[in-house]
C-alpha cells in the first residue's frame, strides 16, 4: 500500500484462510519504507494537472512497480520466508488522480480514477500472482470507486453488541459506520476531507520537515476560529455520501489558497488550525450524517495520524462522551491495516468475493474487484 500522503511503501506478510467474516488472518511481518525523495518529488508533480507529463507518468507506472518489489522482498526477509513461499499479493498501487463525480469526456459523463505501479510488472519481477487495480471495478457499476477498506472493517470488526467507527488517518481521512447486528449492507464509509495531506504540506513548506512529529508544531500554536469557520465552509464537508476525494482536491491549490487567506498568521497558527480542520470535519461528517441513526459506541482510529497527540487530543474532545481508541487496542496493527486490506481484497477476489460495498460507493452492484496479473 502507498497512500495519499505519498510517504512510502507499506507491506504486509500475512496468512490467511477462509472468507467473509469467517477469514482468519495471521501477520506475519510488516515493514514501511519510505519513497526516495527523487520518487516523491515526481509524485507530487505528476498529481496535478498543471505539471503532470504522460511520459514521467508512464516512467512512473514501471518504476514504482520496482519500488514495489525491493519492499516486497525485504518483507518477505522480515517474515522469515522465501519469496518463493508467497501464494498472492495484492497491490494498490499509487493513486496520481481520482474523479469521483462524472465529468465531461468528450461528449460522455466519465468517472476514473489512476492508480500506478503496474500489477503485471510486479507479478513478473517477483515470480507471483498480482492482484491490482482495484477501484476501477466499482466504477464501471456507477460507484465513486472508494473507499475500499470499508469490506476490511466490516468482516474484522462488526459486532453485535457495538456500534462502531473506524476512522483512518492518511493523506485522507475515512470514517466507516458499522451498526450494531448489521449485515454488509448496512456498512456506511466516505472520506470526510483531509487528514494529512494539508498538514504534511504546510510542515514542509514551512519548516522543511515532512510532517508534524507528534503533532508538536500544531501545539505551538492557536487555532485561529476565523480561518477555521472559512475552511469549514469547503463546500465537499456538505455533500451528502457516497463520496471520495484526494490530492485533486486537498493538495497543492488548497494549500495555496489556505495561506493566502491567512497570510498575516504565524506558520505554527496555521499548522494548529489545518490539524483541527482534520478533528472538526470529521467530527461534522459523524454528526450530520450517522449521529442521529447509528450514534457510536467507540471510535477505532488507524493511519498515521494517529500519532499526531494534538490532532488525536482534539478528536477525543469533539467525541466526548463516546470514547476515542487507538486500533492497537483490538489486536491489529495499526501502521499495517491498509496493506493488510489489499491482501485479504485480493485473497477474496481468488475467492470469486465480490468487495465493493455498493452502500458505500454507490456502484450499481457488487463486484470482483481487481485485475488479476500472473506470470509465467
Amino acid at each position: 500500500m502507498s497512500g495519499t500522503s505519498l510517504d512510502g511503501i507499506d507491506a504486509v506478510v500475512a496468512r490467511l484462510a477462509g472468507s467473509g467474516r469467517d477469514l482468519q488472518i495471521e501477520q506475519r511481518a510488516f515493514v514501511s519504507v519510505p519513497y526516495p525523495e527523487a520518487v516523491r518529488a515526481l509524485l507530487l508533480r505528476n498529481s496535478t494537472p498543471e505539471t503532470t507529463s504522460v511520459y514521467e507518468l508512464s516512467q512512473l507506472n514501471v518504476r514504482l512497480a520496482h519500488a514495489y518489489a525491493e519492499v516486497v522482498g525485504l518483507a518477505v526477509a522480515e517474515a522469515g520466508v522465501s519469496l518463493e513461499a508467497l501464494d498472492l499479493v495484492g497491490s494498490h498501487g499509487q493513486t496520481v488522480y481520482h474523479v469521483p463525480d462524472a465529468e465531461d469526456c468528450a461528449g460522455l459523463p466519465t468517472t476514473s480514477t489512476l492508480q500506478i505501479g503496474d500489477p503485471s510488472v510486479l507479478a513478473n519481477l517477483l515470480g507471483v500472482p498480482v492482484v491490482g487495480d482495484f477501484r476501477v471495478a466499482d466504477m464501471a457499476l456507477g460507484g465513486q470507486g472508494a473507499p475500499l477498506v470499508p469490506y476490511f472493517d466490516y468482516v474484522y470488526f462488526a459486532d453485535a453488541h457495538e456500534t462502531r467507527g473506524l476512522l483512518n488517518l492518511g493523506g485522507i481521512a475515512n470514517l466507516t459506520v458499522l451498526p450494531k447486528s448489521g449485515g454488509p449492507d448496512a456498512v456506511y464509509a466516505f472520506d470526510t476531507g483531509p487528514a494529512n495531506m494539508v498538514v504534511d504540506a504546510l510542515a514542509q513548506r514551512f519548516f522543511d520537515v515532512p510532517f508534524d512529529e507528534d503533532g508538536a508544531l500544531a501545539a505551538s500554536g492557536r487555532i485561529d476560529p476565523t480561518l477555521l469557520d472559512h475552511l469549514m465552509a469547503d463546500p465537499y464537508f456538505a455533500l451528502p455520501p457516497p463520496k471520495s476525494t484526494g490530492r485533486e482536491r486537498y493538495g497543492a491549490a488548497f494549500v495555496d489558497h489556505l495561506i493566502e487567506h491567512a497570510a498575516a498568521l504565524p506558520p505554527a497558527d496555521l499548522m494548529a488550525t489545518a490539524t483541527m480542520l482534520t478533528a472538526a470535519s470529521i467530527h461534522d461528517a459523524y454528526t450530520r450524517f450517522f449521529a442521529t441513526d447509528h450514534p457510536l459506541d467507540v471510535l477505532i482510529v488507524s493511519g498515521g495520524g494517529r500519532h499526531n497527540q494534538f490532532l488525536m487530543r482534539r478528536l477525543a474532545e469533539r467525541f466526548v462522551p463516546v470514547p476515542v481508541r487507538p486500533i492497537d487496542a483490538y489486536g491489529l496493527d495499526a501502521d499495517a491495516k491498509e496493506a493488510l486490506c489489499f491482501a485479504v481484497l485480493a485473497h477474496e477476489t481468488l475467492n470469486g468475493v465480490a468487495t465493493n460495498v455498493p452502500s458505500v460507493t454507490g456502484a450499481s452492484r457488487r463486484t470482483l474487484l481487481g485485475k488479476i496479473c500472473l506470470p509465467l
